[in-house]
């Protein structure tokens, strides 16, 4: 899915949603992710269902060792969100290859403007070009926040 040179030897991208290790997303998000704190798996799946999923895989082992989630439209819109990378995996570029492998994704369905929203990754981030928003004051939300 992304260039070789962007992604470490040894592991892949793929979007193929019957790739998606359910249980495992589920565990390290419910557990493990500020954001996600508790979330239940029925939850998690029906987000899962309704979204476009990307998952980093070892490639000797094809054990799933990050996760991202897009909500889009596929046209205009997309947020990114619940881009995880297992403990053991970090450190790597693995986060940096998958946001980079989601944005070529969503550039060939020439998707205009991809929001996210982070308490811990900025760096990650900007190194793919995301910014803060020029007019926050422009943007509404509903709900926790």
């Amino acid at each position: 899915m992304t260039d070789s040179a962007t992604i470490p030897d040894g592991y892949e991208i793929s979007a193929d949603p019957a790739r998606i290790d359910a249980a495992r997303v589920h565990h390290w998000l419910s557990t493990d992710a500020y954001w996600a704190l508790g979330r239940t798996r029925e939850k998690q799946d029906a987000a899962i269902a309704a979204s476009l999923n990307f998952g980093v895989y070892e490639g000797s082992s094809g054990a799933q060792v990050a996760y991202a989630r897009v909500v889009t439209d596929r046209a205009t819109f997309a947020w990114l969100c619940d881009v995880y990378v297992a403990p053991e995996a970090r450190g790597k570029g693995l986060g940096t290859a998958l946001v980079g492998a989601v944005c070529e994704e969503l550039d060939a369905f020439g998707v205009r403007r991809t929001l996210l929203a982070t308490g811990d990754a900025h760096g990650v981030y900007e190194k793919l070009g995301f910014k803060g928003l020029e007019s926050p004051e422009n943007w509404m939300g509903r709900g926790n926040q």
